[in-house]
């Protein structure tokens, strides 16, 4: 299942970006990835997260059993300057730079290319079978050899 920041922020403020209140939008990503997670459903948490205190955030429960991985979704400056343009929202991209992180070391990511609808497409399917594979990425022996330090 997928749950985004954006669609809860369009559907409590009818407003597309970041605007007020992002800890009552964050809170709500938790408690329904919580709910959603003690039901056994598969969660994508589909939200811009440029810190990595918000990412741990997002990725950090209690419910038991759970792997994580973090997506980072890359696009070419050019092509994100287009996007915000097209859809109104001028200065995000200077926001978003502000405020940007490079992913903890200790977290299991998988960069994804997206200057394009091919590019896209091409990462969906790739991360899709890397999920759906035996060699399947939270098997700590597929960990072990990409995290060595931490698992081995």
């Amino acid at each position: 299942m997928r749950i985004s920041g954006d669609d809860l922020r369009k559907m409590f403020f009818n407003e597309p970006i970041p605007s007020r209140d992002e800890e009552l939008l964050y809170s709500m990503l938790t408690i329904t990835r919580d709910e959603l997670l003690r039901r056994q459903y598969n969660i994508i948490i589909d939200t811009t997260a440029p810190t990595n205190l918000t990412r741990s955030y997002l990725m950090r429960t209690k419910v038991p059993n759970v792997d994580s991985l973090l997506i980072v979704v890359v696009a070419s400056r050019d092509s994100l300057l287009e996007r915000t343009r097209a859809r109104g929202h001028f200065g995000a991209v200077e926001a978003w730079d502000r405020s940007w992180e490079p992913p903890a070391r200790d977290v299991p990511t998988y960069k994804f290319r997206n200057d394009n609808l091919e590019e896209f497409n091409t990462n969906y399917y790739v991360l899709t079978e890397l999920l759906n594979s035996r060699i399947h990425p939270f098997r700590k022996r597929f960990l072990s050899n990409i995290f060595p330090r931490i698992l081995g």
